[in-house]
């Protein structure tokens, strides 16, 4: 294998923000997604949604200056930018059913080829008991991104053929963020869009186990 340095978590962050175009309306799903509030590209209006209610987020707050009063759907304290709104948790459900939203961005435990997502239980007898908000989000943005690491902790891929996990939506992930590559989801399998230097497609393929398409 080659030399390559994987994204570390920030940099993986600041990879998606890169992606998501001005004035987008962006939900940020619990987990390593909430550091992209941290790296919205300077001059770039990006509108942050928290699904328990919360639209106009900013960065997560210096240390010491926390409001507990204001958290987003992890119960991490969060800023609040000009203009920004909390509302109950109902009208956030509305707008997130209603296709209101331009971009969700969720953590995965698996992510199929075609876009398939498994991010709410791996089955286990102490998982959580039920899919919650992650169902509403993965198929009512207009766009579904997963950002996560590319292999468990065992070196085993999550991109995988057809997903072992429960199922949380179906063909509904069109982007996965990796620390190392970014991937698209298509009917026709995975696409190549980056990776990061050192590392080839071919080395990808064989640690994904399946075939991917040049970038374009």
């Amino acid at each position: 294998m080659s030399n390559y340095q994987r994204r570390s978590k920030d940099a993986l962050a600041r990879r998606v923000a890169q992606d998501m175009f001005d004035g987008a309306y962006v939900n940020l799903g619990i987990g390593m997604p909430t550091l992209v509030a941290n790296h919205i590209p300077a001059g770039r209006e990006i509108v942050l949604h928290s699904e328990n209610g919360i639209l106009g987020m900013g960065p997560a707050p210096a240390a010491g200056e926390e409001d507990y009063d204001l958290t987003n759907a992890g119960k991490q304290p969060v800023t609040l930018l000009p203009g920004g709104s909390y509302f109950h948790h109902a009208d956030s459900f509305a707008m997130m059913r209603g296709g209101h939203l331009d971009i969700s961005v969720l953590g995965a435990f698996q992510v199929s080829a075609t876009g398939d997502l498994a991010n709410w239980s791996t089955g286990e007898a102490d998982a959580i008991p039920a899919v919650g908000g992650a169902m509403d989000l993965a198929v009512g943005a207009k766009q579904t991104w997963v950002m996560m690491d590319l292999l468990t902790k065992q070196g085993q891929s999550k991109v995988v053929p057809q997903c072992t996990y429960p199922l949380t939506g179906l063909a509904c992930v069109k982007r996965i963020y990796t620390d190392l590559a970014t991937l698209a989801c298509t009917p026709k399998g995975l696409q190549l869009i980056d990776l990061v230097e050192g590392l080839s497609h071919a080395e990808l393929e064989q640690l994904i186990g399946l075939p991917i398409q040049s970038a374009i």
